[in-house]
Parts: structure tokens; sequence; C-alpha cells
């Protein structure tokens, strides 16, 4: 498994030449040419997370792919047949196996509504939680932590790894931070994750972490 993160939520995971998008967003100006797209799972509503343009774009060169994601991701992208997913789903596609976890998105502040997130494992290895703190039933081989949001406290993404005890992490959603944020926020975030027997690695935009 070849793990690829681009810039903020935007990953890709590929396994046999075949590719599995999550979360193109609209803090990518630019996403790459992705070839053999089977699958784009998407997290939730907001455009840092579920960006059209991008979507179509990807479409175009791959228009067989399904796409995943709630309810009002499907409401959100009108007439693109999405896979509606739920706390608990199972879907296996091309060989990769698709898992869903949770149903709320963190909350930003008491007067601002809720909306529904679901996270994703990719073939019991790879979980990615959108903007939440779900933790997913299963052993969690390789988490791409969210470390920077309105939503975040680093003292609760701190206590969400503690939880989830990774064999290896490393930080997404984090278009928002300067290179000092990275260097505050990746010093508690490897400690944490070292405590709890874990390996912490930070990928730069493009990088990629082969499982």
């Amino acid at each position: 498994m070849k793990i690829t993160k681009f810039d903020h939520a935007l990953l890709s995971i590929e396994i046999d030449s075949k590719i599995v998008v999550i979360d193109p967003g609209n803090y990518s100006s630019e996403i790459p040419d992705f070839k053999s797209v089977v699958a784009i799972c998407l997290t939730h509503i907001h455009e840092d997370h579920s960006y059209l343009p991008h979507i179509q774009k990807i479409l175009l060169e791959n228009p067989d792919a399904q796409i995943f994601g709630p309810a009002e991701v499907a409401q959100k992208l009108g007439k693109l047949p999405v896979q509606v997913v739920y706390h608990g789903d199972h879907f296996e596609v091309s060989g990769f196996e698709l898992d869903f976890s949770g149903d709320l998105h963190e909350q930003i502040h008491r007067s601002i509504p809720l909306i529904q997130n679901t996270g994703v494992m990719v073939n019991r290895t790879l979980y990615y939680p959108g903007d939440s703190y779900t933790i997913p039933e299963n052993k969690v081989k390789v988490l791409a932590c969210p470390t920077s949001a309105p939503w975040i406290r680093i003292s609760d993404v701190m206590d969400f790894i503690t939880a989830v005890k990774p064999e290896t992490l490393f930080p997404t959603h984090n278009a928002l931070l300067s290179n000092n944020g990275h260097e505050l926020y990746n010093r508690r975030i490897s400690e944490v994750t070292k405590e709890n027997g874990g390996t912490f690695v930070f990928l730069t935009p493009s990088q990629s972490l082969e499982i």
C-alpha cells in the first residue's frame, strides 16, 4: 500500500496500480492527474473536503470511479451518483475494503449546526476520521491524524491518539499551519504517539508512505 499526502486533507491510497482518493478539497489549488481511480471517499460537505471541480476532474479521467459519502454529500453533489454511507458500512471495490465510521462532525461552536461526517478505514490499515475524533472498531495500523482546524484543540488530538494507539501516525488536515505551527503541533503529537508505542512520520505535500 502506497499512501500519499497532498495539500490539507487530500490523500491517495494505491494498491496494484489502483487508487482510492480521499477528500479532494479546495485547499489544493490543483490536484494531480489521478489515473486508475476506483473510489472517491468524501467524509463531509465542507469545501476543504469535497470540492466539486476537483471531483469532476477526477471523474473526467476516471468515469467509473465510485463516490462514497454521507447523505449530505450526496445532496451537495446533485446529479453525481453517490453511494450513501453510514457508521458500520463495509464495501469492497477492486481489491479495496472500505469501512466507514462515525456520524457527525466535531462541534465548531454551539451556534453552528452540526453536519454529518463519516471517517473511512482502507483495507483495515489506513484510518482517516475526517473532521471527527471517531474511534474505529478495528486496530489502526496507520492514522492520518487531523492536526489543525477551528474545531481542534491539541489536548483533544492527544487524547484521540491515546485512545486509538496507532502503529504509525502522520499529520494531515494541516494547511492552516505555518512552519512554526507544524513544529509546535508535531512535537506534541509525536510525543504522545511514541508514548503509546507508535511511530510518528511527518509528510509534506506529495510525500508518500509505503506500508
